[in-house]
Order: structure tokens, then sequence, then C-alpha cells
């Protein structure tokens, strides 16, 4: 079975009409939206196309790449939408290191600077000697001298002041996360914008 792509010509799929090679394109990637418009997931286009023809979904936007097999020929979808509303209970933003910086974007919160993360921490603004925990709310990013300078003291002893306090990011913070390398296509801000802007206000 081949695959055509018009900017890369025909290519082998060696697993169903849809299949192009391994590599990972950006338009691989399709926003999935409940009934309500709601963001729901990032699924692949492979998926999307699928549940196209399964009728489980209806394309609201599509992106400029186009897909053929031997008998059909669409374009990818860039946003698509379930055809009936599903009931879900929303994850919390997974709690890691990885994630803090980004939740912080890797800058320093008490001197500003920004930093690869290499030379960044974790600081527990409560003192752990002092019953702090390791929990969004009491964890940020920190550099190397501001952790040696604050020590076991809080930031006040330390003569340190937090730019901002730490939070639990918002389900959707995801989203941001998983394209933070990257630009998200520009059909989804539309859907997007509204919980992002929501998560900016807090």
């Amino acid at each position: 079975m081949l695959l055509y792509l018009p900017d890369r010509g025909i290519i082998p799929a060696r697993r169903g009409a849809w299949r192009p090679r391994k590599e990972r394109f950006l338009f691989e990637q399709v926003l999935l939206l409940n009934a309500s418009y709601e963001p729901l997931n990032v699924i692949n286009w492979q998926r999307a196309i699928k549940l196209v023809f399964l009728n489980k979904v209806e394309v609201v936007e599509e992106s400029a790449r186009e897909v053929s097999s031997i008998t059909v020929s669409m374009r990818v979808p860039s946003v698509v939408r379930l055809m009936g509303f599903v009931r879900f209970r929303r994850k919390d933003a997974k709690y890691s290191r990885r994630n803090i910086y980004a939740r912080d974007k890797h800058q320093c919160q008490y001197c500003g600077k920004q930093f690869t993360p290499a030379d960044l921490t974790c600081d527990h603004v409560i003192p752990r000697s002092r019953g702090g925990r390791a929990e969004w709310d009491n964890i940020v990013t920190c550099c190397v001298p501001c952790n040696r300078r604050k020590g076991g003291q809080t930031p006040e002893e330390a003569r340190l002041v937090l730019i901002k306090r730490p939070t639990r990011p918002a389900w959707h913070w995801g989203f941001q996360i998983r394209f933070a390398h990257r630009r998200p296509p520009a059909q989804w801000w539309l859907y997007l914008r509204i919980y992002l802007e929501e998560e900016h206000r807090r």
C-alpha cells in the first residue's frame, strides 16, 4: 500500500492506507473538542481520520496538508468535535520537577532570571524542616545561588521575595506543556483561548 503526501510524494504505508513514515510531524496532532466545543485532548491524525469515517466526530478545522489512499483523498483535520457530549473527569497536571520548571517558565522565582534545567533546582517555600510539603503550592523553581542563600529559612527570613505565589496549574495547562517547544496550530487558538486566558488570570 502506498500513501501520497503532496509535499513528499509517494511513500510506503506498511500497516494501512493512512500511515506515513515514522518521522513525527506537527500536522499529526489534532485537537479533540467535546460536543460543547470544550477542549478534551490531543490525538494523532490517524485516529482523527478513523473517527471521522466512523461518524464519531465532525471536522471543525482542516490543516493545509492532504493525504490520499488509492480511493480516498482528504485534508488532514486540525480540530475535530465529538458528535455526542462526553462527561469526563479532568485530570490534574502531573506533579514533577520538569513540570514545576515549565510552570515557572524556567525562571528563578526569587531573582527572576531564567536558566537551563541543569542550573535549576526546586525549593520548598516553607522548608521541610518546618513541615513544608512537596506540593504544587509550596514548590518553586529556584537557581542554585538563591537556593543556597535561602537554605532552611523562609523567604522572609532570607530576605528574598517571591515573584509570585506557586499554585496548582489548571487541567488545560497540559496543552501548554505539550507544545511548550513549538507553537500550536493557528486553528487551535479560537478553542484554547478562553481556557488559556483563565489560567493566566490565576
